[in-house]
């Protein structure tokens, strides 16, 4: 009786000890598990993302493509978890939308700041000293019908100045490299009958100034700029007595 009772305390501390190893087996495994999902979780949140960020202050208003031209976002590389939700990182997915409120230097740009443009407005494609401004042109000293939206021009003006000239004639280039904001296909009736149509050119503001004057008191004249790789032109003061004193330039082919 004595060996029976010898043998199941003996099976009975057996069986618990192997129940309490398969025990620590199991909780080690968990653990094991445990450790390994946490550490996914922990470098998926630090894996780096790129974002775009509001590198001055956007305006309400604000076409994305004035954004992107002039510079008012950087991309800067941040861990996915510090990204807002809907956080920007393609510039390509804000194309054709406008700000919705204002967006701060250092804020990130999401796709809540923006809706898609139910507009061409001009306002949209202007910032900071920016202006519009629309200025009468005929045919023949507006390029009118070749002149398209998008193109750069050079506007030079003439005036009848004394002090300039014996003559009292001079031509000026006013401004260059002037952005074609509008521009009619066709010359328009104008106003007495001048066949004068109306071109909407964005300058800073002091250019804006200068030509609104300049179209009340002299002659302006537009010249198209090449697409690309346009090299500076400076005449300077055109004369009577420049004209006289100048050589014929050569004529390209």
């Amino acid at each position: 009786m004595q060996h029976i009772l010898s043998s199941q305390l003996l099976a009975t501390r057996k069986g618990t000890v192997m129940l309490g190893a398969a025990s620590a087996v199991l909780a080690a495994v968990l653990l094991l598990v445990y450790l390994g999902q946490y550490r996914k979780s922990v470098s998926s949140g630090a894996a780096p993302i790129t974002v775009l960020v509001a590198e001055k202050l956007i305006s309400k208003g604000t076409s994305a493509s004035v954004i992107g031209s002039d510079g008012l976002m950087q991309v800067l590389t941040i861990p996915r978890d510090q990204a807002k939700e809907g956080a920007v990182s393609d510039p390509v997915l804000l194309k054709g939308r406008v700000a919705v409120q204002d967006i701060y230097p250092g804020q990130q740009l999401t796709l809540a700041d923006f809706t898609a443009a139910t507009t061409d407005a001009i306002p949209t494609k202007l910032v900071r000293d920016q202006r519009a401004i629309a200025v009468p042109f005929d045919a023949s000293h507006g390029m009118i019908g070749h002149i398209q939206p998008g193109d750069r021009v050079d506007i030079y003006v003439g005036l009848y100045d004394e002090a300039a000239s014996s003559a009292g004639a001079v031509l000026k280039l006013l401004a260059e490299n002037v952005y074609v904001m509008s521009a009619p296909g066709v010359a328009g009736g104008g106003i007495g009958g001048s066949n004068s149509s109306n071109f909407v050119f964005r300058v800073r503001g002091a250019d804006a100034a200068k030509i609104a004057w300049s179209t009340d008191n002299g002659t302006l004249w537009m010249v198209l700029r090449p697409g690309n790789n346009a090299e500076p032109v400076r005449p300077g003061n055109i004369t009577g007595q420049t004209i006289l004193k100048s050589r014929p330039t050569p004529v390209e082919p």
